[in-house]
C-alpha cells in the first residue's frame, strides 16, 4: 500500500473512533445486523448435546438443521451453549428460539461475554437484574435489546429453566456490528511518552480510555505542563484515581484526588472519561458518573507532555517497583480529540515507546470459580502418596464476608481435622487431633476487602507455616505435624449436604466469594477438567467467572453515611448523618420550628432540617417558642449595636453580615415562612441615611436570595422609597426629610424598624457613606432573621366525597420514597395517596380503622407492609404516617408505633417507574376514595400544596381546621387551647403559668421590703372596659363560698407570709410558715370571731427548697397539700362565706391595722425568697404584675426580681443570683446609643472604668440605691419630656431582640 492510501486508511479509521467514541447512541441504532447466522459450525460449543444431531452447531435462528436445534445430554443448570464471533464484536441483541418441531424451550436463561473464551462476565440489566426471559414455545421468537452494549467476542447462554414437559431446547442469534479500536498492551515495565505541541487553552478538555487488567495497582496515564500542573491517572486497589498537582511538592495542599470505581482489576473492560471545564471535572467510570468541583488552583491545564502506562516523573523511584506501572491492556486513549494509540502505532516522531509495548491485547488465562451460596463447595482428591517430603496447599481468594471457610481436610492418621477459615477478617487455621489439645493460628488482617489475597499451608518436617499475602503479608506457625493421606478429599468453600459424607465437617460458616490459582502440592488445579467433570466434584459453583460485585460502589447510603457490604448485601452506617433507615435516607430531625413545638417542644436549639430528605443538611437553629408565634431565630456575626469607627482616609464604612446557617437553607426557611422580619436600627448625630441635597443615596444595603440585591430603603418603609418609619408615618423630626438621620442634627437621634419584605431579606451588607464630616457619629444594628409560620406544616385540604381527588404530577421516587402526612377521620376505610405505571405502582391506603396498608410493585410482585393500631385511627384526632421505600426494605410507622419494615427481594428490580398522575384522596378508577383531612404531605422532602389544588378542584376544600381536639393536651397548667384557621395556640390568660403551652412559671424573688397588692375592685372595673383582658375578675359583690388557690415557694424565713387576701368586711384568708418551718392557714371568715388556724402536719418547709402548697375549700371543708405529700382535710367551724374581696397582696403588707397582732407581725415583716405560680381561682396576681404591668390592676413597691424558683432548688435565695435589666427608653430620637463594650470606642471604655471605680469607692449602700433610683429616673417612659441638662448623653440600651440561651433564666428587677 502507497503512503497516501496508508495515510487516508488512517484518517477513516480515526474518523470511525471518533464516531465511536462520541456517538455511542446513534451507532448502536444502527448497530443491528444479524451476526451468528453466517458462523461455521466450530464456532459452536456446548457443555453436551444429546446425540450429534442435537449438536450446538445447529443452534441458528429459523434454521431445521439436525434435530432443528441444539439439546444437552442432560436438563440441568450445569449446561451452557457458547458462541464464537470470530472477533470482538458490538452486541446490542439477542434473540432465542425453542427447538424446531419439539417440546423444547427455555423460559428463562443467563447471558455471559467473554474475549477469550475464559473470564467470563454476567450481563446485567440496569436494576442489577441477570435473568432473561426465554420463549413460550418451541417457533416463537423473543428478542431482547440490550439495555447497555456488549463488546466481546465470545457469548455463553446459560439455561435457568426450561419447559416443564420437555427439555432444554435452544436456538440462537445475536444482533449487531463489528467493532474497531487500538489496543496496546503494558508489561509493568513499559509505557509510551508523548511530546505535545503547545496549543490554545481548550474551555472544554476531556480524556478517555478504555482498560483491563489483573493488577489491582498502576499508572495509567501521566500528563504535565511547563507550569508544573500535572494530572495522573492511576489505580489504587482497584480504584480508579484521579490525582491533580500543582508544582512538585508533596503536602496535601498540592494535590487533589479523586476516587471512583471499584474491583476494576478483574480482567474485563472499563471506560472512563473526565471532561474538565473550568472548576469542574465531570468522571465516569463505565456507568457510573461524579461530578466533582475542584479548587481553582488546580483548573489549569496546559499539558505539553503525557505518559501512558507509566508516571516517568517517579520513575526513577519506582524501578524497584515495577507494580506501580500499569500491566494490562488500554484501548482508544484520547486525549483532547488526540488518538494517542493511533499516533504510536503509526511511529508518529511526537511518540516514544519505552520498554515492551504490544499493539494487541495480550491477556494472561485465569479462571476462577464463584462461591455464591451456603451450599457452594469444590472437592478435590488428594493424590499424592504420603511421604516426608512437604505437603502444600495454596489458593488466591476475594470476599466481603468477614467470616467463611475457605478449605478443610481430614486427617484419618492422626484422628483429626484441619479448618482454614476467615474469622473477623482474620485468616486463622484450627487443628484438632484426637486426645490432644486443640491448636489454631491467626494471621493477616482486613482480608475482607474484596482484594485478591492469597492463602498458602505448608507442612514440612513437623512444621506447619500458615501465610497470607506471600511476602508481603503474615505467617503463623506451630510445630504440630500434618499429614495429609492419599485419597483424602480437599473441600473448599464448605462441606457437602449430606451428613452422611465422611471427613468434612464444617463448624463455621461457608464461604461467599471468589477462588483462583488453586495449587495442591505445587501442581495448579485445572478448573476447567473440574467444570467438565473430569476433576474432583463441586456443586452450585459457577466456573471461570468471578461474580463479586460491589454493592457500595457507587454508595446507595445517602447524606454521607458509610457503606460497608457483604457477599450479599449493604449496610448504612447512620450514625452522625441526622438521617435514618436502611440507606440513610429520612432526616430524624423536624422541617422547622412550627414542626417542634407540633410535638410539644418548648423554646430551645433544635436541628432543622427543611427539605426532609433532601440535599440540604440539617443545621442547629433557635426556636422561640411563644404564645402567639414560633420563631426561627438565624443569627449572624453582628447582632449588636456596633459604633462606627471614622478616620480621614475611610470615605464609607462596609459592614458584612455572614448567617450561622448555609445559603441554601436560608433561602428555605424564608420560602416557606409566613412572615419573616429583620430589625435594623441607625443612631445618628450629623450622618444621614438615605436622602441628600442632589438625591442621591448616603446609604444602602444589600439584601435577598443568593448575592442578594442593593437596597434602599430602611426598616418600616417600602422597598425602594428612600424612607424609614417616620416618613411613612409623618413623624420625622425635619417633615422635609423621611428619616431622622436625614435631618442632619447635632444632637443625638436615630431610624430604627423592622424589614418585613421577605424578597429582599436577609440583610447581607451594609454600606454607611455619610461618617467622616466634622461631628458625625453614628452607631448601627441589624438583628437576626425571625421567621414564623410554616406553610408546610398546617398545608391541608379535606375531601368530603369518595369520589373527589387531587391530582398532581408523577412522583420520582425510583430509588429512594419517603411519604409523610397526617391526616384525619371518621371513615373506617380510604385510599390516602395512589400513583401507577405500566407494572409499577405506589398506594396508601386506610385499610381498617385500626391499620394502614403501604403497597408497591417495582417489578418483584406487590408488596404490602402493614402498621395495626389498638386505638382507631377514624377518631377524628390528627395521625401521622411516615412510609419509606429504597433498594433494601420498605417501612410504615404511624403516629410513635414502631415501623413495620419488610425487606426487597434479594437481586430483584430496584427501580419504581410510574407514569401516571399521583392522586390523593382516591384512585384512578375514582373507588375507595378517602372522605377526611390531609395534611402536610410532603414526598421526598417536597410538600405538595394541597390548598392551592383544592381551591380549583370540586368536592375539596382548602384548609382543614379543628386542631384543639389532636392537641389541646399540649397545653398545661389550666391553659386552653384556642384554633386558628391553621393551627392553634395555647392561651396562658387562665393559668398562672406562661410559655407556649403554658409551661414556663411565672416567679420572682422578694426581699422584706417587696409587696405586690392586687385589687378585685380594680379587677372588676377594668374587665368592665377591657372585655379582652387577661385577667377574670372576683365579683367583688358576691360572697365566695369556696375557693382555690396554689403557689411555690422557696425560703429560709421564718415566719414568714406567703399570700394575703383581704376583704372590706375584715374578713380574711392568710398562707404563711409559722416559726416552726410549717404551713398555716388562717381563716376569718366572720369579723366577730377570731381566726380559725388549719395546721398542716409536714414540716422543714424553709429548708431553701422549692415547695408546692394546693389549698381548696368548698363552704366548711377545707383541703391542704403540699408537695407531693397525702391532702389533708379540715373543717372551718363559723361561717363559711367570704364576703366583699378588696385585695390579694404577696409580701409584706403595708396596712396591718385590721389584723390580729400575731399576723400582723409577720405580715409587716414581708418575705424573702422565691414565689412561683400563685394562683386564686382565676386570678394570677404575681403573672399580672410582672408580666401584665400596665393592663392589670395590681401595684408593687420595693424590688422585684423576676427569676426561676425552680431553676436553682436548693440554692438559698441569698445565693441567688439576679440581673438587673436595663430600663427601655421611650423614643430613639434622643441620647448617644450605649454600644456593646467590645464594639464601643475609647471614652466609652473609659466611662466604664471610671463607673467601676466610683462604685467600688462607694462604702454606703443607700448612695448606691439612690444612684439606681437616679438612673431609673432618666430613663423613664416619657423621656421627651427630660431636659438634656437632666440627663446628658442619654444612653440606650442595646436590647437584643434575637434568642439567648439564658434569656428566659435572666432576672429582671424592678424598682416602684
Amino acid at each position: 500500500m502507497d503512503p497516501w492510501r496508508r495515510k487516508v486508511t488512517g484518517i477513516i479509521a480515526q474518523v470511525a473512533l471518533v464516531l465511536l467514541a462520541s456517538s455511542g447512541t446513534v451507532a448502536a441504532d444502527m448497530c443491528d445486523s444479524a451476526m451468528v447466522t453466517h458462523l461455521p459450525p466450530s464456532s459452536f460449543r456446548s457443555s453436551s448435546q444429546l446425540f450429534s444431531s442435537h449438536g450446538p452447531g445447529y443452534a441458528k435462528l429459523n434454521r431445521r438443521d439436525g434435530a432443528g436445534g441444539w439439546s444437552p445430554l442432560s436438563s440441568d443448570w450445569y449446561q451452557w451453549l457458547e458462541v464464537d464471533l470470530g472477533e470482538r464484536t458490538q452486541i446490542t441483541a439477542v434473540a432465542t428460539q425453542g427447538r424446531y418441531g419439539s417440546s423444547d424451550w427455555l423460559t428463562a436463561y443467563l447471558l455471559m461475554f467473554s474475549d477469550t473464551g475464559h473470564n467470563w462476565r454476567q450481563y446485567r440489566q440496569e436494576d442489577g437484574i441477570g435473568m432473561f426471559s426465554g420463549n413460550t414455545n418451541a417457533d416463537s421468537v423473543v428478542q431482547h435489546k440490550l439495555q447497555q452494549t456488549v463488546i466481546a467476542r465470545y457469548l455463553r447462554l446459560i439455561p435457568l429453566d426450561w419447559n416443564t414437559n420437555g427439555r432444554i431446547g435452544l436456538r440462537i442469534e445475536a444482533y449487531g456490528c463489528p467493532y474497531y479500536s487500538d489496543v496496546v498492551s503494558f508489561t509493568g515495565r513499559s509505557s509510551l511518552l508523548f511530546r505535545l505541541s503547545p496549543k490554545p487553552t481548550m474551555v472544554k478538555q476531556s480524556i478517555s480510555l478504555n482498560f483491563k487488567t489483573l493488577k489491582n495497582s498502576g499508572t495509567l496515564l501521566h500528563a504535565d505542563g511547563l507550569s508544573g500542573h500535572s494530572i495522573t491517572l492511576e489505580l489504587e486497589k482497584g480504584k480508579l484515581v484521579l490525582r491533580l498537582q500543582t508544582g512538585r511538592g508533596v503536602s496535601p495542599a498540592s494535590r487533589h484526588l479523586v476516587s471512583l470505581g471499584s474491583l476494576l482489576d478483574d480482567q474485563h473492560w472499563h471506560h472512563f472519561v473526565v471532561e474538565h471545564q473550568s472548576t469542574h471535572l465531570n468522571l465516569t467510570v463505565d456507568k457510573s458518573t461524579r461530578w466533582v468541583q475542584i479548587p481553582s488552583k488546580f483548573s489549569h491545564w496546559d499539558h505539553d507532555q503525557i505518559s501512558v502506562g507509566a508516571d516517568p516523573v517517579l520513575g526513577s523511584q519506582r524501578s524497584a517497583q515495577p507494580n506501580r506501572n500499569f500491566h494490562g491492556c488500554l484501548e482508544n486513549v484520547i486525549y483532547n480529540g488526540l488518538h494517542l494509540v493511533y499516533l504510536a502505532k503509526q511511529s508518529d516522531q511526537r511518540v516514544t515507546v519505552q520498554g515492551n509495548v504490544t499493539f494487541s491485547c495480550v491477556e494472561p488465562v485465569s479462571v476462577a470459580m464463584t462461591f455464591s451460596g451456603p451450599h457452594s463447595l469444590l472437592s478435590l482428591p488428594w493424590t499424592m502418596e504420603t511421604a516426608s517430603m512437604a505437603s502444600s496447599v495454596g489458593l488466591q481468594f476475594r470476599t466481603w464476608d468477614r467470616e467463611g471457610l475457605l478449605l478443610t481436610f481430614d486427617l484419618p492418621k492422626q484422628g483429626g481435622v484441619v479448618w482454614i477459615y476467615l474469622s473477623s477478617s482474620k485468616l486463622c487455621l484450627r487443628l484438632y487431633k484426637s486426645g490432644k489439645t486443640q491448636q489454631e493460628l491467626t494471621t493477616g488482617s482486613s482480608l475482607s476487602d474484596g482484594q485478591w489475597h492469597s492463602m498458602e499451608l505448608i507442612s514440612r518436617r513437623g512444621h506447619v507455616t500458615l501465610t497470607v499475602d506471600g511476602d508481603e503479608g503474615a505467617s503463623a506457625y506451630t510445630n504440630t505435624p500434618i499429614t495429609i493421606t492419599k485419597g483424602t478429599h480437599l473441600y473448599f468453600g464448605g462441606c457437602p449436604i449430606e451428613d452422611s459424607v465422611e471427613g468434612c465437617r464444617n463448624p463455621f460458616s461457608s464461604f461467599r466469594g471468589c477462588m483462583h490459582s488453586l495449587v495442591v502440592n505445587n501442581q495448579p488445579v485445572d478448573l476447567i477438567m473440574v467444570q467438565e467433570r473430569l476433576l474432583g466434584n463441586y456443586s452450585q459453583l459457577q466456573i471461570d467467572m468471578c461474580g463479586i460485585a460491589d454493592r457500595c460502589s457507587p454508595s446507595h447510603c445517602e447524606h454521607g453515611a458509610s457503606c460497608s457490604q457483604s457477599w450479599s448485601t449493604f449496610h448504612c452506617n447512620c450514625s452522625g448523618s441526622g438521617y435514618s433507615g436502611a440507606t440513610c435516607h429520612s432526616s430524624v430531625h423536624e422541617q422547622s420550628c412550627e414542626a417542634y413545638k407540633h410535638k410539644g417542644n418548648t423554646s430551645g436549639f433544635y436541628y432543622i432540617d427543611v427539605d426532609g430528605s433532601g440535599p440540604i443538611k440539617p443545621q442547629l437553629i433557635y426556636c422561640n417558642m411563644t404564645e402567639e408565634n414560633t420563631w426561627m431565630v438565624i443569627e449572624h456575626n453582628n447582632t449588636e449595636l456596633t459604633r462606627v469607627q471614622t478616620s480621614p482616609s475611610k470615605k464609607q464604612h462596609s459592614a458584612f453580615f455572614e448567617y450561622t446557617s448555609e445559603e441554601e437553607l436560608l433561602a428555605a426557611v424564608i420560602s416557606q415562612s409566613e412572615h419573616c422580619e429583620q430589625e435594623v436600627a441607625y443612631h445618628c448625630k450629623m450622618s444621614g441615611l438615605f436622602n441628600t441635597h442632589d438625591g442621591s443615596s448616603h446609604s444602602w444595603w444589600v439584601g435577598g436570595p443568593t448575592g442578594g440585591q442593593v437596597q434602599s430603603y430602611w426598616g418600616g418603609a417600602q422597598p425602594g422609597s428612600q424612607q424609614c418609619a417616620c416618613g411613612v408615618q409623618n413623624k420625622c423630626l425635619d417633615p422635609r426629610h423621611q428619616c431622622n438621620c436625614d435631618a442632619d442634627h447635632a444632637e443625638w437621634t436615630s431610624d430604627s424598624g423592622v424589614l418585613t419584605h421577605k424578597e429582599t431579606l436577609p440583610v447581607r451588607s451594609l454600606v454607611l457613606r455619610d461618617i467622616n464630616r466634622p461631628g458625625s457619629e453614628s452607631a448601627y444594628r441589624v438583628g437576626p432573621l425571625r421567621c414564623h409560620g410554616d406553610r408546610n406544616i398546617w398545608n391541608a385540604a379535606f375531601f368530603d366525597k369518595e369520589t373527589s381527588y387531587l391530582h398532581f404530577p408523577t412522583f420520582h421516587g425510583e430509588l429512594s420514597a419517603d411519604i409523610s402526612f397526617l391526616f384525619k377521620t371518621t371513615s373506617s376505610s380510604g385510599v390516602f395517596l395512589e400513583n401507577l405505571g405500566i407494572k409499577d405502582f405506589i398506594r396508601i391506603e386506610l385499610s381498617s380503622a385500626n391499620e394502614v396498608l403501604f403497597s408497591f410493585d417495582v417489578g418483584n410482585g406487590p408488596l404490602e407492609v402493614r402498621v395495626k393500631t389498638d386505638a382507631s385511627l377514624n377518631d377524628d384526632r390528627w395521625h401521622r404516617v411516615r412510609a419509606e421505600r429504597n433498594i433494601k426494605e420498605a417501612s410504615l410507622q404511624v403516629d410513635e408505633l414502631p415501623a413495620a419494615t419488610q425487606e426487597a427481594p434479594a437481586d430483584g428490580h430496584i427501580h419504581l417507574q410510574l407514569n401516571s398522575q399521583l392522586f390523593i384522596g382516591g384512585t384512578a378508577s375514582r373507588q375507595k376514595g378517602f372522605r377526611g383531612c390531609v395534611r402536610s404531605l410532603q414526598l421526598n422532602g417536597v410538600t405538595l400544596d394541597l390548598e392551592a389544588r383544592a381551591r380549583m378542584t370540586p368536592g375539596v376544600e382548602a384548609g382543614c381546621p379543628g386542631h384543639c381536639p389532636s392537641y389541646g393536651s399540649l397545653c398545661q397548667h389550666q391553659g386552653v387551647c384556642v384554633e386558628r384557621p391553621s393551627s392553634f395556640y395555647c392561651d396562658c390568660s387562665p393559668s398562672a403559668y406562661t410559655g407556649a403551652f403554658c409551661e414556663r412559671e411565672v416567679s420572682a424573688s422578694f426581699k422584706s421590703s417587696t409587696s405586690i397588692s392586687y385589687s378585685f375592685q380594680g379587677s372588676k372595673e377594668r374587665d368592665l372596659n377591657h372585655s379582652s383582658g387577661a385577667h377574670v375578675s372576683v365579683h367583688t359583690d358576691l360572697s365566695l363560698r369556696a375557693e382555690n388557690v396554689s403557689l411555690s415557694f422557696r425560703s429560709v424565713q421564718t415566719p414568714a407570709l406567703l399570700l394575703y387576701i383581704s376583704s372590706y368586711h375584715r374578713e380574711h384568708l392568710a398562707l404563711l410558715l409559722n416559726k416552726h418551718s410549717k404551713l398555716e392557714v388562717s381563716y376569718r371568715l366572720d369579723s366577730s370571731r377570731a381566726s380559725e388556724v388549719l395546721r398542716s402536719r409536714v414540716g422543714n418547709l424553709a429548708n431553701g427548697q422549692l415547695h408546692s402548697v394546693i389549698l381548696s375549700r368548698d363552704g366548711d371543708r377545707v383541703t391542704i397539700q403540699v408537695d407531693q405529700n397525702m391532702e389533708e382535710y379540715f373543717n372551718l367551724t363559723f361561717d363559711v362565706e367570704f364576703n366583699g374581696l378588696r385585695s390579694m397582696i404577696l409580701g409584706r403588707v403595708q396596712d396591718t391595722t385590721e389584723l390580729e397582732p400575731e399576723l400582723a407581725r409577720i405580715a409587716a415583716a414581708g418575705f424573702t425568697g422565691c414565689l412561683s405560680s400563685v394562683r386564686f381561682n382565676t386570678v394570677s396576681p404575681l403573672k399580672a404584675a410582672l408580666l401584665h404591668p400596665d393592663s392589670s390592676p395590681t401595684t408593687v413597691s420595693g424590688p422585684l426580681v423576676q427569676s426561676r424558683c425552680g431553676s436553682s432548688s436548693g440554692v438559698s435565695p441569698a445565693a441567688e443570683t439576679t440581673h438587673t435589666l436595663s430600663g427601655q427608653s421611650g423614643s430613639v430620637e434622643m441620647g448617644q446609643p450605649l454600644m456593646n463594650a467590645v464594639k464601643s470606642d475609647s471614652a466609652l471604655i473609659g466611662g466604664v472604668i471610671a463607673l467601676v471605680i466610683f462604685v467600688t469607692l462607694s462604702a454606703l449602700a443607700i448612695m448606691g440605691r439612690l444612684l439606681y433610683r437616679k438612673k431609673w429616673t432618666c430613663r423613664s417612659e416619657d423621656v421627651k419630656t427630660v431636659k438634656p441638662d437632666d440627663c446628658p448623653e442619654l444612653p440606650f440600651s442595646s436590647q437584643n431582640n434575637s434568642h439567648s440561651t439564658g434569656s428566659s433564666e435572666n432576672q429582671k428587677e424592678y424598682f416602684i
